[in-house]
């Protein structure tokens, strides 16, 4: 088996402190001198399609966490130190939800595809599929 060492866990504080400087630096950059700042895009939201709106957004996070778990998995598997048992279980437990989620959109009318949110400059929530 190969066992590369694993690094160790940042303590919570050095996470947030790390989350917080991300996020500081991609804050937009004041105006320059002169200028107005823009004004903040609104969220139009239609009282009547906000629960279909929040089930797509649950959908998408349910079908982001689903994949960076099934990339962990890989990882895992790739690194040999799962047994046979743990990654037939894996597999099949991914499999299952991945059928669950697709019938769950399939339900409300969407795919798997539909998921994906645009973040403007940063591009699609969602790597693209393999």
């Amino acid at each position: 088996m190969n066992h590369e060492p694993t690094p160790p866990p940042q303590p919570p504080q050095d996470v947030g402190a790390n989350l917080s400087q991300a996020f500081r630096l991609t804050e937009a950059p004041p105006p320059a001198h002169g200028q107005s700042s823009r004004p903040a895009r609104h969220l139009h939201t239609d009282p009547e399609t906000v629960g279909e709106d929040l089930l797509k957004l649950v959908l998408t996070l349910v079908e982001l966490v689903r994949q960076l778990i099934e990339r962990q998995a890989l990882r895992r598997v790739d690194a040999g130190n799962l047994s046979d048992d743990q990654e037939e279980e894996l597999g099949a437990t991914l499999l299952a939800l991945h059928d669950t989620l697709s019938d769950l959109c399939a339900e409300h009318g969407y795919a798997l595809e539909d998921l994906n949110l645009d973040l403007g400059p940063l591009g699609p929530l969602l790597p693209p599929r393999d």
